[in-house]
């Protein structure tokens, strides 16, 4: 009976005694061991890197699972775009190990959909991610909290600049966050822009720090002043 309900690796498809087996999880696209505290980019030396110390963001600091990379980037895929919710846990948990207990701010608060884009996928694949985080830390979660009122075109592919234009207004918030630490959490950090955008909102609301919680982040070709 144990032979037949034994749990198979979502990767390689062998045993396991979760989801992913010991050998795949090390072979995970891991951030660098030297990275920036606040946009989460590689650095070689010093903690901040120049670009954050040139154009500090309205976060404070990033913590991200792994690079946007294979099969990081195929699992996030999967989840947002053929609704595999299934692995909604699998990067929860993969988040929740980054983070430590002195990290954890006073609510987590899943980085909001426009209400056409949630109809027409019918779920916040942040959301997902965020309720099982949410569960493993013992930190409330602020789902309705923001809105997102402006249905701005993806910013795939978009270069910062345009990415930056593309998001502005497109968050609004009427909770009083006076003094509160918040952790936005979304599925993928590229540029940060939108992660930026939705920081400035909730300072604006008396936020008084911005975490940014992201299963994956992307790495440009070469460094980039990016706020």
């Amino acid at each position: 009976m144990q032979v037949l309900f034994a749990k198979r690796c979502l990767l390689c498809g062998g045993a396991s005694d979760s989801e992913l087996c010991s050998p795949c999880h090390a072979s995970l696209p891991h951030l660098p061991s030297r990275h920036c505290v606040v946009c989460a980019l590689p650095l070689t030396t010093a903690d901040v890197c120049g670009a954050c110390l040139a154009h500090p963001p309205a976060f404070d600091r990033s913590i991200a699972a792994a690079s946007y990379a294979f099969p990081i980037d195929a699992l996030l895929r999967s989840l947002k775009y053929q609704a595999n919710l299934a692995l909604a846990p699998v990067l929860a948990d993969l988040l929740s190990a980054r983070i430590g207990a002195a990290e954890l701010p006073d609510f987590i608060l899943p980085m909001p959909l426009h209400p056409s884009k949630l109809r027409e996928r019918g779920f916040n694949q942040a959301s997902e991610i965020a309720r099982r985080v949410s569960k493993k830390a013992g930190v409330a979660l602020l789902p309705l909290a923001c809105r997102r009122i402006k249905d701005a075109p993806s910013q795939t592919g978009l270069p910062w600049k345009e990415r930056e234009k593309n998001i502005r207004d497109a968050f609004a918030c009427e909770a009083d966050l006076t003094g509160r630490r918040i952790a936005v959490l979304d599925d993928v950090m590229t540029t940060g822009a939108t992660m930026n955008e939705l920081a400035k909102i909730l300072r604006k609301c008396g936020a008084s720090r911005v975490s940014a919680w992201v299963v994956a982040r992307t790495f440009p070709d070469r460094p980039q002043a990016h706020f």
